[in-house]
């Protein structure tokens, strides 16, 4: 079946109109410590689906979800959360948990990429991998290669860090005269909320992208937390207008960027001068902001926007 649409709809307003997955496309989600990366991670295995046209097949979409190093209340939040929803039907899940060997730490990525692989170029499905969380796969790593005795690249991580977390993402993609696509969603925890650590940073090398969870949107009581400012997604203009999502899709996400980006400035131009000091103009792009984060960004973890909505 031919799809009209390239982009994957994951139900929330922030991902899909400011920075749309296409099928085939590496982007992680940067997260850490304490932050509800595992609740956007299932909300996005319950609702990610293909844009629903009108020869859209949604029995054509399959998710396959890896886990590394997660201890037992993850796994269990996961399991339930997909067996709740009715998931658990089209998910295969990978479990590798904190007390498992560290060596199957390094085998389950790639394990769940073998299964994607299959189901993307054997049985034609447009397969979603999510990976978490990469964070404790390079540590693994870093283990092994300590145990190894091999030289240390910075941070302790071994010198070919690069070189293997490409061998995991640049496996998304689609196949030549295939219908199927392996799109992934790795999750990782930046140590220290530090987007210059060795693993963001590598990540960011090879990705096409990123979704990022903030801690001040979290701190403010808003889910899911994603700061529409670092985040990007570089395939984003190949998946979007017409026939594909919304012929303003683009004009839209781009013209409300540029307005919370300058909300943001007179936020902290605010905490130097005062309200009082605001021209009109610039009290309009305040509003703008609060109602951005408040109504756009902001959902309920249940609830499923399209990108029609």
């Amino acid at each position: 079946a031919e799809y009209m649409g390239e982009m994957i709809q994951t139900g929330i307003s922030a991902i899909d109109t400011m920075m749309s997955v296409v099928r085939g496309q590496k982007i992680p989600l940067f997260s850490a410590a304490g932050l509800p990366h595992n609740e956007i991670a299932a909300q996005i295995c319950r609702q990610a689906g293909l844009v629903q046209q009108k020869n859209a097949d949604d029995s054509q979409f399959a998710i396959v979800f890896g886990a590394m190093g997660v201890n037992r209340e993850t796994a269990r939040f996961f399991r339930e959360d997909f067996e709740q929803s009715g998931a658990l039907e089209r998910t295969v899940l990978f479990l590798n948990l904190a007390n498992d060997p560290t060596i199957e730490r390094i085998i389950t990525p790639r394990l769940t990429l073998t299964m994607a692989e299959y189901l993307a170029y054997e049985c034609g499905m447009h397969v979603l991998v999510i990976l978490t969380d990469m964070s404790s796969y390079a540590d693994a790593l870093r283990e092994v290669s300590a145990a190894r005795e091999e030289v240390p690249g910075r941070r302790g991580y071994p010198g070919y860090m690069y070189t293997d977390l490409s061998t995991i993402y640049e496996r998304a993609g689609r196949v030549n005269g295939g219908i199927g696509s392996v799109t992934q969603i790795p999750i990782l925890t930046m140590p220290n909320d530090d987007i210059t650590h060795p693993i963001p940073d590598l990540t960011g090398y090879i990705t096409e992208g990123q979704i990022y969870v903030d801690r001040q949107l979290n701190t403010k009581n808003i889910f899911p937390p994603i700061n529409v400012l670092p985040s990007l997604s570089r395939l984003m203009k190949s998946g979007i207008g017409e026939g594909m999502s919304r012929k303003d899709h683009g004009c839209v996400s781009n013209q409300m960027y540029a307005n919370y980006a300058r909300g943001r400035d007179v936020e902290a131009m605010k905490a130097v001068v005062g309200e009082e000091a605001l021209s009109k103009e610039d009290k309009i792009y305040l509003e703008f902001k609060d109602k951005f984060e408040k109504r756009f960004i902001a959902q309920e973890a249940t609830e499923n926007r399209t990108i029609f909505q």
